[in-house]
């Protein structure tokens, strides 16, 4: 669809600021520079970009944008748009878009301006014209970048009928996915009796295909193709959603993919054997020996062949006729070759069908055959595969695909077949027919724990909270990333290698770390590192340093990779046996407790590191896929730590709250996969009507019924999700942009009519006004105290403190003064927790990482007493001590199964909140550490 220009928007509830409040001058510019998220790439095929603008400063409808590259005065192409608004109606996150180019700058500087006449951030750059046109029909959307052309039919089972290079000529055709799959395995191969196995295979099928491109400064296309898989052999029903998003940029010549898939089979059923995306390649006017195969191997590696091989031959075409099929070029006319070679080119074989495999994180086989019936003949592998394929001819081209994280998915597969006839085919295999089924199934049997009182007691010995029918997969999600590269001809071997790489880390631009905490638009709470640092502070600063780089290195030496489990991290470590503890209930993947994902993606923030990006990025894509039901009774809610992503009974919005993906999301220039994921999440308390989080522990177990008006709400671990969810819902103006902005305010002067405020624990919330009232243990609002060392563990003071700087002055009156009395009160002790509440909150845990909400209360009173208190929790309690050795030791030998690093005194958990109090300590009340 064509995007209009984005109007002003009404408000209403919170009292809007006025331009007092935030000056808007008649006209102002800024100039933002942007940079390469680590080394400047080689090549760009075009990417997007987020910016954070400071509250007040630009009105959305008044707003342009230019961008200029290096210090050339000369305008970039740039399309942008808004993320997201501050309340007062001003930009708070912008997305821009470039396109290719040769060339390359380190830098772009991004200038926007406003004037007081009206017009739009979609039409930013009127001077920049751009190769990009889209012409839609009723049957499909054609997409011209300038370079390549591709078209997209609106129905049936091909999602790309054509794929144009820039000469015109088809290089690729009927692209569609494939889906193989089979409803049991064997479970004992050497059993007398076994099951009867249904195979099944599946497509593609259509269901809607859009387009979204702005006509007037146009740099980029998003086709977005949502769909099932049906049935093309064996008796299925249409299964496993999903959706499809090309990226198509100015003069580009590449094509971005975000594949996801949804899973909504039964595990004990479904049994996928096959996840494809597969394209034709038109070979009808090439030689046989003109058509080339290129597989990536290792670090830029390429396997170079031909169909019919010239090369190695008793007798020699002649050199230069050699040179031309290793690089991939047209040979001379065969007319000049060595007749003793020409004349005998019937009795070289043609190979058809090649086949590279990657079935774990450590080695990737290939083989290839002439036909089918014939013998495979193997070809030397390797470790870890890069994951392009490219098919094509020296005079008619041909089509590369890539998989980003090709090795690290595993078991995956690139599959070129029929590369002799007429049409060849090129087959990328997200999850691969090699590898063994698909096996979604519980990992035990219940183990007899058929009671909440026996789950209960497991919780005790394995810290699994297990409950039969919850350790269901159905719902949850995976996300891919796919590059294709059309050709006129085969490119060099170095292009190829370029492309690998990029496919693999594509390159991605970001504003320097200064500027975004200016703006104070993801927070205030984090702070870039200072030049002049006490000792102190930067002993913490290596302490962290210390702990991501730990983490990157176990994930390398532990193999946390797979198609579920890569960009997720371990729990907990098991001293004894040398490993993390990936086989015993609570302990095994993390699942993003006690909010892990916060420390990375502000670690980054504040340094801009390249390595943390990735880190984080990865993280984000797992976390917010395969940890969170998309679908289902469960949907919007996600899974508790345990040995399967979605084996343990907690299902929770903690877990799936979308806090962890804001900073991405708004860094990517608002992926609209993530965007995808953060609007979902308003279906997220409807959640709350099935599972009923404290069924195990109540009283009134025989008697309860779940009522839509009074709802347990735990404030913490329950509201800090639903407040992030409706901030982000209302900043970004979603679909439900007005719901969420009613129920965030409904529920902050609900908190603050709680007599004991946050310390209050749990309310009763009712699903349609949106109204908290008190707990049913004390309907008369005379102060209850229920206090948790969990409640401000996920995300509950980074979206506080959001909050405070989204709102300002129009923050509910006593909210704040209830928050910073829960963050006072949780480290003053017993006695002043006695004194103020009548009670103590008992025996607590987790304060190194609470010590950031002391500081935070230290910031906002000014006092420099409790500032030293939060540093004295840091130092001083539980946690990470100053005294560890903040180091690793390297184990190998019989100890272990192969050579790690091993720092035993290390569990997520602890690193998650040290990392997060150190950061935000550091930001709010630096100047009291010692």
């Amino acid at each position: 669809m064509y995007l209009q220009p984005l109007g002003v928007l009404a408000f209403g509830l919170f009292k809007i600021a006025s331009a007092q409040n935030y000056p808007n001058s008649s006209s102002s510019e800024d100039i933002v520079s942007v940079r390469w998220i680590g080394d400047t790439p080689a090549l760009n095929t075009g990417t997007t970009f987020g910016l954070p603008w400071a509250r007040g400063k630009y009105p959305a409808n008044t707003t342009t944008f230019v961008a200029r590259g290096g210090e050339s005065d000369g305008q970039v192409p740039l399309q942008s748009w808004v993320t997201a608004y501050w309340p007062d109606d001003s930009i708070k996150w912008t997305a821009h878009a470039i396109g290719s180019s040769e060339a390359v700058y380190e830098e772009y500087r991004i200038t926007a301006s406003t004037t007081g006449s009206s017009n739009t951030t979609r039409d930013s750059n009127p001077s920049s014209s751009t190769g990009l046109t889209v012409n839609e029909s009723e049957d499909s959307i054609v997409v011209d970048t300038g370079k390549i052309t591709a078209t997209f039919p609106k129905s049936g089972n091909v999602l790309v009928s054509e794929i144009k290079a820039s000469a015109g000529k088809v290089v690729g055709q009927n692209g569609r996915l494939i889906l193989r799959s089979q409803s049991g395995v064997i479970d004992d191969e050497d059993s007398e009796t076994q099951p009867s196995i249904d195979k099944f295979q599946f497509e593609s099928n259509i269901e809607e295909t859009t387009v979204e491109y702005d006509e007037d400064s146009s740099v980029r296309a998003l086709v977005t193709v949502r769909g099932k898989h049906q049935a093309t052999s064996g008796s299925h029903d249409e299964w496993l959603p999903f959706v499809l998003r090309f990226y198509l940029y100015s003069d580009s010549d590449a094509i971005r993919i975000v594949h996801t898939l949804v899973f909504d089979g039964k595990a004990d059923q479904d049994f996928v054997t096959g996840i494809g995306i597969r394209f034709e390649i038109p070979l009808t006017s090439e030689e046989l020996y003109n058509r080339h195969i290129r597989l990536a191997g290792l670090d830029g590696g390429l396997l170079h062949e031909a169909v019919q091989g010239i090369t190695g031959l008793r007798r020699d075409p002649g050199e230069e006729v050699r040179t031309a099929q290793f690089s991939g070029e047209e040979t001379p006319d065969i007319t000049t070759w060595d007749t003793r070679v020409s004349s005998r080119m019937q009795w070289i074989p043609a190979w058809n069908d090649y086949s590279l495999t990657q079935l774990s994180p450590d080695g990737f086989g290939l083989k290839k055959r002439t036909k089918a019936g014939q013998s495979w003949v193997k070809i030397p592998g390797g470790t870890r595969a890069g994951g392009l394929a490219y098919l094509g001819g020296a005079t008619h081209g041909g089509l590369a695909i890539a998989l980003r994280d090709f090795w690290k998915r595993y078991p995956t597969s690139l599959d070129i077949s029929n590369a002799a006839s007429d049409v060849g085919q090129i087959t990328l295999w997200l999850y691969s027919p090699s590898g063994e089924p698909m096996d979604l199934r519980p990992f035990h049997d219940g183990l007899g724990e058929d009671t909440y009182d026996e789950q209960l007691d497991a919780l005790e010995i394995t810290y699994e909270d297990y409950e039969g029918g919850y350790d269901t997969p159905y719902g949850v999600a995976r996300t891919n990333e796919i590059y294709i590269f059309p050709f006129d001809k085969t490119p060099s071997a170095d292009t190829l290698a370029a492309l690998t790489g990029h496919a693999n880390e594509p390159p991605a631009l970001a504003a320097e770390p200064e500027y975004i905490q200016q703006t104070k638009a993801v927070g205030s709470y984090w702070a870039t590192i200072p030049d002049n640092s006490s000792e102190a502070a930067r002993t913490i600063e290596t302490h962290l340093d210390f702990l991501i780089k730990y983490y990157e290195g176990q994930i390398t030496q532990r193999r946390w990779y797979g198609f579920w489990d890569h960009g997720d991290i371990m729990h907990t470590y098991d001293t004894d046996r040398h490993t993390w503890r990936y086989d015993i209930g609570g302990y095994a993947w993390d699942n993003s407790e006690l909010s892990p994902n916060l420390f990375f993606w502000n670690y980054f923030l504040r340094t801009g590191r390249a390595d943390v990006y990735r880190f984080a990025e990865a993280h984000a894509r797992h976390t917010g896929e395969v940890d969170v039901y998309h679908i289902g009774p469960f949907k919007g809610f996600g899974t508790r730590h345990g040995v399967q992503h979605w084996g343990d009974s907690s299902k929770q919005i903690r877990v799936s709250t979308p806090i962890y993906r804001q900073v991405f999301y708004y860094l990517s220039g608002g992926d609209e996969r993530v965007g995808e994921l953060l609007h979902e999440l308003m279906d997220a308390e409807q959640a709350f009507l099935t599972v009923d989080p404290r069924r195990k522990v109540r009283q009134d177990n025989g008697t309860y019924v779940i009522d839509p008006t009074a709802l347990d709400l735990d404030l913490g671990l329950d509201w800090s999700g639903l407040a992030s969810t409706w901030l982000l819902e209302w900043e970004r103006r979603g679909p439900q942009w007005e719901e969420a902005r009613s129920k965030l305010n409904t529920t902050m002067h609900s908190i603050t009519n709680l007599t004991n405020g946050f310390v209050t624990g749990l309310g009763l919330y009712n699903l349609y006004t949106g109204v908290i009232a008190p707990p049913a243990t004390d309907p008369e609002n005379l102060g209850n105290v229920t206090v948790s060392h969990l409640s401000a563990s996920f995300g509950l003071p980074e979206i506080i403190s959001q909050l405070g700087d989204y709102l300002g002055d129009d923050m509910p009156a006593g909210f704040e003064s209830a928050w910073l009395d829960y963050c006072y009160y949780y480290g003053a002790g017993s006695a002043a927790q006695a004194a103020r509440y009548g009670v103590s909150f008992g025996s607590l845990s987790l304060k190194q990482g609470h010590s950031r909400l002391t500081a935070y209360a230290a910031r906002k009173l000014g006092n420099s007493t409790l500032a030293a208190r939060a540093w004295n929790e840091f130092l001083n309690t539980d946690g990470f001590a100053p005294s560890l050795p903040w180091s690793s030791e390297v184990l190998n030998g019989s100890q272990v199964l192969v050579p790690v690093d091993e720092a035993a005194w290390i569990s997520t958990n602890d690193a998650a909140l040290y990392g997060l109090a150190a950061i935000e300590n550091l930001a709010q009340v630096g100047y009291a550490l010692e």
